[in-house]
């Protein structure tokens, strides 16, 4: 398939940083994820992203700025705002997409140069939403692989089903059972892993039950 510019073919498995990192596709960020494959449709050539922390965004934008040669700003609505309406110009004049991770998008993004509120007014927003239960899971066990662990399936839906469905708790929890698990030399088990929760006060006596 031919492509003009603005416009990139991405395998399924996009984006990948080396071989360090993966960006898990769900209906949680589905929408984040296609604004990238359709750039060309921006109305502008800058977006804002915006989504929980640890949830990917930056993986997904650096991705995307290496692949295209644009330029990323991330925690954009700390950054100087005179500074941010010059690399937003400068994305214009040069076609290079201009990336900003935000925490917070207008108008809770409180801006306070009227030629830059001007322009984030018009500018796209993509958002990634806290995981689903088939992105949770699948965080889960690419956490436990990158330690060079399988967790087994009634354990990860006890996981799944038991913790706080967010990505600082995908992470938290995966850290409490593996510090668990080498400290009692003990398998990643349903059992062990009950415990582990428990202990880590991820979960009360009960859930554990």
């Amino acid at each position: 398939m031919k492509t003009g510019p603005d416009q990139i073919a991405l395998p399924l498995d996009w984006p990948h940083a080396g071989d360090d990192g993966r960006f898990l596709v769900s209906d949680a960020n589905r929408a984040a994820f296609e604004h990238f494959r359709t750039w060309s449709l921006w109305p502008v050539k800058a977006t804002i992203l915006t989504g929980p922390r640890r949830s990917g965004r930056t993986l997904l934008a650096r991705a995307f700025c290496t692949r295209v040669g644009g330029q990323l700003v991330d925690g954009a609505e700390r950054c100087d705002e005179e500074a941010l309406f010059h690399a937003w110009n400068a994305a214009q004049e040069s076609k290079r997409p201009l990336v900003m991770i935000a925490d917070e998008v207008p108008p809770a993004w409180d801006v306070a140069l009227p030629d830059l509120r001007t322009r984030l007014a018009i500018t796209p927003i993509a958002r990634i939403s806290e995981p689903d239960d088939t992105l949770f899971e699948g965080l889960v066990q690419l956490l436990f692989a990158d330690r060079g662990l399988h967790i087994p399936g009634e354990a990860l839906r006890f996981v799944a089903e038991r913790v706080e469905r967010s990505y600082y708790m995908a992470e938290r929890a995966v850290e409490a059972i593996d510090r668990f698990a080498i400290a009692d030399r003990a398998r990643l088990t349903l059992p062990t892993i009950r415990r582990a929760l428990a202990e880590g006060g991820l979960i009360d006596q009960r859930g554990a039950a």
